[in-house]
């Protein structure tokens, strides 16, 4: 693995910040260009015009060739669905750079944060905290790993609900989401302890166990499922070595219930798992992969669901998966274009008169592996 660039900002940590901040303007990466910007009523994306978005895990969609958001643009796994024509896309590549990989969205992020804490299994926290309390060797702040931070929600919500100080580690590939992260961290523990974090740019696919030395805790959210079975392997290399546990969390499941329904519901959800498996990622397949490769390893293996369940109170929400969920079944089945645009255009409209509710089904992993005696 290639060493991580630490972010410090000057300092050895950030202390954390109370609360959730306004995500405010970002410092450019040295040598980074300004993305473009988008003139109203032009198609907003890279040069040339093309949408790249994604959607962590639930699918995205792009923008059709009239600016409007539509089901059958260029799609890219993992970080949210396009906003409305002349707003920013939610994932660009660098201009400069082509081969860069796609930067997940702190908007689509924002959007999903609040059902991501909803939805996480409270059931796994009592073992975490019990193993946590009993760590051979433990002193001073637990050391929490959060791999695929993004903007650091997982952190927003779990530091609160542990107790003891904490030094929260945040990996993540993109300088940016790390900078609203560490901005946005929680400062206290459940006992009011304190917290601070530190961030790590480097590609979590290719963790090492001296990556995670020293680690009390290895945290993830909606993660795995985006990964390949080789990645997963190496990341529960990575925990098994360090003899650390970890809480894997919103990892998709493969099936979604939407009331009322329609008879189109089915295909549209096969060709999204279909989109989900391509090119070697693990998709719905990742929690029954990791679960596996815990075990035979010698760890203890929790899995509980943690569905999203969306309302009339989430319609920002269920409105843009919805597109996501679309966009990336018709992406993976051409052949489904003219129905799925009938069939997202009355979606979307019930969804606007509060009459759709969706239940998106994810699944949470608490893996506890032998502790080392290099843990702490």
């Amino acid at each position: 693995m290639t060493t991580p660039e630490t972010t410090t900002n000057g300092m050895a940590s950030i202390p954390a910040q109370t609360g959730r901040r306004a995500m405010g303007p970002l410092r450019k990466a040295e040598g980074e260009r300004e993305p473009a910007r988008e003139a109203g009523g032009e198609r907003a994306g890279v040069p040339g015009g093309e949408v790249i978005s994604q959607a962590s895990g639930t699918g995205a969609s792009g923008a059709d060739d009239d600016g409007q958001r539509g089901v059958g643009a260029s799609v890219v796994a993992g970080a949210g669905p396009v906003g409305r024509p002349g707003e920013r896309a939610t994932v660009r590549l660098r201009h400069d750079e082509p081969e860069e990989a796609p930067r997940y969205a702190p908007e689509w992020l924002t959007l999903r944060e609040g059902a991501d804490a909803t939805a996480r299994a409270q059931d796994l926290l009592d073992p975490l905290r019990i193993r946590l309390a009993n760590l051979p060797g433990h002193t001073g702040a637990l050391a929490v790993h959060d791999l695929g931070c993004g903007t650091g929600s997982m952190g927003r919500w779990l530091a609160p609900r542990l107790d003891g100080p904490q030094h929260w580690v945040l990996h993540d590939r993109d300088p940016y989401l790390l900078h609203f992260a560490a901005v946005g961290s929680p400062r206290s523990a459940a006992d009011g302890s304190s917290v601070t974090v530190e961030t790590r740019r480097g590609d979590v696919a290719r963790l090492t166990p001296d990556a995670l030395a020293g680690a009390s805790l290895v945290t993830a959210s909606a993660l795995l499922d985006v990964l390949t079975r080789e990645e997963v392997v190496t990341l529960v290399d990575a925990c098994a070595g360090a003899g650390c546990p970890a809480l894997l969390t919103l990892s998709v499941a493969g099936r979604v219930e939407l009331s009322p329904a329609d008879p189109l519901d089915a295909e549209i959800a096969d060709a999204f798992n279909a989109h989900q498996r391509r090119a070697g990622l693990l998709g719905p397949d990742a929690v029954t992969v990791a679960c596996e490769a815990f075990a035979a390893r010698g760890a203890a293996v929790r899995v509980h669901p943690s569905p999203w369940r969306l309302g009339p109170a989430e319609s920002a929400l269920t409105e843009q998966w919805l597109r996501g969920w679309v966009g990336a079944a018709v992406e993976q089945r051409p052949a489904l274009r003219d129905r799925a645009e009938r069939y997202l255009r009355d979606r979307l409209a019930a969804c606007a008169a509060g009459e759709l509710r969706a239940v998106v089904h994810h699944s949470d992993l608490l893996a506890l592996p032998r502790p080392t005696g290099g843990a702490s």
